[in-house]
């Protein structure tokens, strides 16, 4: 079985999260993925790396997913990006659903179903 097939639900999550700087390479029988998350972003990452290989002892995977730097409170906020909706952005936060997200930003959205690349939304952690 080929690393990046044995890793696909990994990888894949990283993809859709759209984790910044995503690097997903092969070498010598090791499988190395880098780049950058939110905290819950990478903390489902790794939730999924620990089904894959609950001991963890394949030693086949180099798993290097560093936090966002935050600004103050940038742990409650998400900047929208494309492809992104109401829906997409809850999954990445444990427990939150559209509906929370769109309460807590009536002040800038008038409609659930639009939002646009570079907004900053309020996640009601």
């Amino acid at each position: 079985m080929e690393l990046k097939d044995k890793y696909n639900k990994l990888i894949d999550y990283a993809q859709k999260s759209q984790v910044e700087g995503l690097s997903v390479t092969e070498k010598n029988g090791i499988l190395y993925i880098s780049g950058t998350a939110t905290s819950p972003v990478k903390e489902r990452i790794w939730s999924i790396y620990d089904e894959i290989d609950p001991d963890m002892r394949s030693g086949d995977l180099v798993l290097d997913i560093k936090e966002e730097e935050s600004d103050e409170n940038a742990d409650n906020v998400y900047e929208v990006k494309t492809g992104d909706n109401l829906s997409k952005i809850a999954k990445n936060y444990p427990g939150m659903t559209w509906q929370k997200i769109y309460e807590a930003n009536k002040d800038i959205l008038k409609d659930p179903n639009v939002i646009y690349p570079g907004q900053k939304l309020k996640i009601p952690l």
